[in-house]
């Protein structure tokens, strides 16, 4: 299987780009932390991915997925604290944040695939 024919390893692509478009407009002295992190968590996702499917074992596979899954969640817990500071508006908030569910439904699809396989 090939990392970059997965429909998860495409649209958590698309959302690190999503991401970085809100990152460009904060005010990188006022908010370098959220910024930072925010970029670690974000590229972390398919990053992690593209790993996990390149591991010889299912379970090594399934381990990157959940590292994968977390920097989803820690992605979306940043992206609240950005909506609590009003750095986003309501309407960037809404599309982030159900492109994040999106990635996380469909990480968790693929975990309970290599779970349910029989590859070793």
């Amino acid at each position: 299987m090939d990392y970059k024919d997965l429909i998860v390893w495409q649209k958590s692509r698309i959302l690190v780009l999503d991401v970085f478009e809100i990152i460009n407009v904060l005010d990188e002295k006022k908010e370098r932390i959220l910024i930072d992190q925010l970029s670690r968590a974000v590229v972390s996702v398919p990053s992690n991915i593209a790993e996990g499917i390149g591991r010889q074992y299912k379970k090594e596979t399934i381990q990157f997925l959940s590292i994968s899954r977390a920097s989803l969640n820690e992605t979306e817990t940043l992206i609240f604290l950005a909506g609590d500071k009003q750095l986003i508006d309501d309407q960037c908030f809404i599309r982030i944040t159900s492109k994040i569910i999106e990635c996380k439904k469909l990480i968790q699809g693929l975990i309970n695939y290599y779970k349910n396989s029989n590859l070793r």
